[in-house]
């Protein structure tokens, strides 16, 4: 069994790349990139050289190419110590036409053009876009970058070799001055022990300082109560649907309401606030940005997350789909049994009447029936994330598990009807057994095997949402997040929701074949010599 596994495991990554690899060559090889730029409010009000500018950034930030402005190198070469303040300030002022570069500008200029070029980067230089009196164009200043494009080979090894990142001291560039480096380990987790506190409470936490996150590791009340950064899971960031953070965070994050607590900020100030301090993670400068909590911590460990009453886009997509896969179990399977026991009988063709029902219309047209019908009898129709009913939930379930009651009832039939006209039941009646023993021992048990093998597949994929159904009731889950990145041009989302597909896809399958050998002993993974 043990090779089995191995082997179908390796199938199924093979099969996650060729996927990923599919889908990576679809966005960026097939679809225009100017798409992006549809649902862009900011590029619509840039101009000249600026608008070509923005151009560069966002497909960079897309994952089209690599791009490097000009006045970036200059500002990375002082931060590193190789030039002073000074020489930056008058280098990285680029003339209205390469003429009129001073001799600092050309100098570094020319540095820059010699590099870039070596590494296969294109060095483009914009001149100063001015109007007839000699005054700058909005936009128009001189712009001096170098691009190149990322090759799709390139861009797929670098997103499965950078998928697990792990953190460490280092993280932080080394020319930055943040202290004292290290890790360091507490009984008494400052965030749970606030200053003024009169008992300490016992919450073991790591904490790091050059790492991301400043919380390595940390307890608290909430599930899974044991949480660590140290190795995250990287699938892309998000660019539109949820501009700047990690498409792994983008699924799991809370959302809805904040739930608003008493938190006690490094510094000592107590606010009412929903930040979560144990998610910080470093942001260069960050202290110096005009906010007004940004004194209450102490380092640039400032970026934190917020608490939030509802559940994460998966977390709603897998209570719905549990909730209805079990549902389609509970009455799909006893009613294409009884339809087999009677089969040509009124159940059975009342059964056979809604399959064919199911079978025939299509799902939009019964998920919309459904909530009209909700919607006539006072049952919310639309999801509201800061609701405490749990009616909203009833016509998403009622509407996804429409289709799966007909397909167990379709196949628990079928596969009862098969059992019941076998040889063996045959046997087994000349044999003297009773129907009973007959049904329990030999026609259940072997009918049952192919349905016992689409149980994980049911359960795993109940996270990841059902894509029409959420779409109709508006409901935040996983797969209505699919549909908004793909309307609003989300490549990093697009890839990320793909391979997390695949993988459960995988994963099903290996479950399946598992609990299928549990359940039929005759099946076995393993090849013996005859």
């Amino acid at each position: 069994m043990g090779k089995y596994l191995v082997k179908r495991l390796l199938h199924g990554l093979v099969s996650i790349i060729c996927v990923v690899l599919i889908v990576m060559v679809l966005i960026y090889s097939l679809l225009d990139r100017n798409k992006i730029f549809s649902g862009d409010p900011n590029y619509n009000h840039t101009a000249s050289n600026a608008r070509v500018t923005y151009e560069q950034s966002r497909w960079e930030a897309f994952g089209y190419l690599d791009y490097v402005p000009y006045a970036d190198y200059v500002n990375e070469l002082a931060a590193r110590g190789g030039i002073d303040e000074e020489t930056r300030s008058a280098a990285v002022m680029l003339g209205r036409t390469a003429e009129k570069d001073s001799e600092i500008t050309a100098q570094y200029v020319a540095e820059f053009t010699e590099y870039y070029e070596s590494q296969g980067y294109t060095v483009v230089r914009l001149e100063a876009d001015a109007k007839r009196n000699g005054q700058l164009k909005d936009g128009g200043q001189p712009q001096l970058f170098a691009t190149r494009d990322v090759p799709l080979l390139k861009r797929a090894f670098s997103y499965f070799t950078k998928m697990f990142v792990v953190d460490s001291i280092h993280y932080v560039p080394d020319y930055i001055d943040i202290g004292e480096r290290g890790i360091s380990f507490t009984l008494f987790d400052p965030v749970k022990n606030p200053d003024g506190a009169e008992k300490k409470v016992f919450s073991p936490a790591i904490v790091g300082n050059g790492t991301l996150h400043k919380y390595l590791l940390y307890f608290d009340g909430q599930f899974p109560y044991i949480h660590q950064n140290i190795v995250t899971l990287n699938l892309g960031e998000s660019y539109t649907v949820n501009r700047g953070v990690d498409v792994f965070t983008t699924m799991t994050e809370s959302q809805g309401a904040y739930v608003l607590s008493m938190v006690t900020y490094p510094t000592g100030v107590p606010a009412q606030r929903a930040d979560d301090l144990h998610t910080a993670t470093y942001v260069q400068g960050s202290r110096e940005a005009v906010a007004s909590n940004m004194e209450w911590f102490e380092d640039d460990y400032t970026n934190v997350r917020t608490v939030k009453r509802g559940f994460s886009r998966m977390g709603y997509s897998f209570v719905i789909g549990i909730i209805s896969t079990v549902l389609a179990y509970v009455l799909g399977l006893p009613i294409g049994l009884l339809m087999a026991l009677k089969k040509d009988k009124l159940i059975d063709k009342i059964g056979t009447v809604y399959i064919m029902f199911i079978i025939a219309v299509p799902s939009l047209a019964y998920i919309f029936l459904v909530k009209a019908i909700g919607g006539k009898l006072g049952l919310p129709t639309l999801f509201d994330t800061s609701s405490d009913s749990k009616l909203m939930y009833l016509l998403p379930v009622i509407s996804l598990s429409l289709t799966s009651i007909a397909s167990h009832m379709r196949w628990m039939r079928r596969y009862m009807i098969d059992q019941m006209n076998s040889d063996y039941v045959k046997f087994a009646r000349s044999g003297g057994l009773s129907e009973r023993e007959i049904f329990v021992k030999h026609i259940w048990k072997n009918a049952a095997i192919p349905i016992f093998h689409g149980v994980p597949t049911a359960v795993i994929f109940a996270m990841t949402g059902a894509i029409i159904t959420e779409r109709v009731y508006s409901v935040p889950g996983a797969g209505n997040l699919l549909t908004n990145a793909i309307n609003r041009y989300d490549n990093g989302v697009i890839v990320g929701v793909t391979l997390f597909y695949a993988v459960l896809s995988v994963v099903a399958l290996l479950l399946g074949d598992v609990i299928m050998s549990l359940v039929d002993p005759r099946i076995s993974f393993s090849t013996k010599a005859r």
